[in-house]
């Protein structure tokens, strides 16, 4: 029987999973063997047939499984959700009546804007991300997606992104593609020449809380640039916390993620000077001299307490420069910027 196969390691998989599975029919008299299939009815070229294209189709399941998560990371789904949610919670805080159509292209628009700038980091960075445990095997570092394929997504997601955020309005579809432009022609490649890359990083990274307001009223006002502020201020403790986690990673690879490219004391000074920023942000709307944006006092206390937690573990990588230390104040990092949106939605809804 010829059968042919393709040369991707197919042929001897598949013969080696038949042979295995069907060994027990030819341990006895092979005239036995015939008879079993003609007495059942079925051609023994049809059964191995069937069995064949059985496995064929799971390799074809497994193929497509695995294109769709390379997809997932080269896009970072889950950090695109999250950049999502703030973006929407910023639409509710600014709009007086919820358009829902509105809030669809808002969550579409930000999601392709912020899939975008993650492809078009991972092409800048392949070279950079063979070099480190934690991301030598993304899609493009281990060979699994092409340079290119990388780009046309990349574009695509670019071109779809704002068309869609103008669509929303021309202020929408301009933040995103600053927010595109700087990620990936400023942020990505000082990463490899200053700590100040972090600076400039944050300001993409501020964009989307803001963005959500420009959606819902169709301007950029002092409400617009205190969620703007409170997101930019975050982004420090936040990323030197990771920057703290993975110094030796970053060290390896020539990223500077850390104030003056040193783990010591001197690094979460900054981490603790710009957390209690961002609390003093966070909690101005209660004095009402952010236009349309204010918050309830007893609002401001519990958002208070929340960054007080921050602050606590800052403090305690002060005091012990212990890894564990920067892991906690990370994920109190996650928290706050998760929860305090919330807060001002429901505070909002309560006025």
């Amino acid at each position: 029987m010829n059968v042919h196969y393709c040369e991707c390691g197919c042929k001897y998989n598949t013969i080696f999973l038949i042979t295995k599975q069907f060994s027990f029919f030819f341990n006895f008299n092979s005239n036995k063997n015939i008879w079993w299939f003609n007495k059942n009815g079925i051609s023994l070229q049809k059964f191995l047939k069937l069995e064949v294209d059985s496995v064929s189709t799971v390799h074809t399941k497994t193929s497509i499984k695995s294109i769709v998560k390379d997809f997932k990371q080269l896009t970072k789904v889950g950090l695109s959700i999250s950049v999502v949610f703030t973006s929407i919670t910023g639409y509710l805080l600014g709009a007086e009546s919820i358009n829902y159509t509105t809030i669809v292209l808002l969550a579409l628009g930000g999601y392709l804007m912020v899939g975008a700038s993650n492809a078009f980091n991972q092409v800048i960075e392949k070279d950079i991300d063979a070099v480190m445990q934690r991301t030598k095997n993304r899609p493009l570092p281990s060979g699994r997606m092409s340079t290119t394929t990388a780009l046309i997504i990349a574009t695509l997601f670019t071109i779809a992104g704002i068309a869609i955020l103008y669509a929303i309005n021309p202020k929408c579809a301009l933040f995103g593609a600053i927010s595109i432009f700087l990620y990936t022609s400023a942020y990505t490649p000082l990463k490899a020449v200053t700590p100040l890359a972090v600076f400039v990083g944050a300001i993409p990274g501020a964009i989307p809380f803001m963005l959500g307001w420009v959606a819902a009223t169709g301007k950029f006002g002092i409400e617009a640039g205190f969620l703007f502020m409170i997101q930019f201020f975050w982004q420090f403790p936040h990323f030197w916390a990771i920057g703290w986690l993975q110094f030796e990673e970053y060290n390896k690879a020539g990223l500077h993620m850390l104030p003056m490219d040193k783990k010591d004391k001197g690094a979460v000074v900054q981490i603790i000077f710009y957390t209690c920023i961002m609390i003093l942000m966070s909690i101005a709307p209660v004095l009402k001299v952010t236009g349309n944006f204010y918050i309830y006092p007893l609002t401001a206390v519990v958002i208070l307490l929340l960054g007080l937690l921050m602050l606590y573990y800052a403090v305690q990588l002060y005091k012990t420069e212990k890894n564990t230390d920067a892991r906690k104040l990370m994920l109190a990092s996650v928290f706050y910027i998760t929860i305090v949106p919330i807060i001002y939605v429901v505070d909002k809804f309560l006025h």
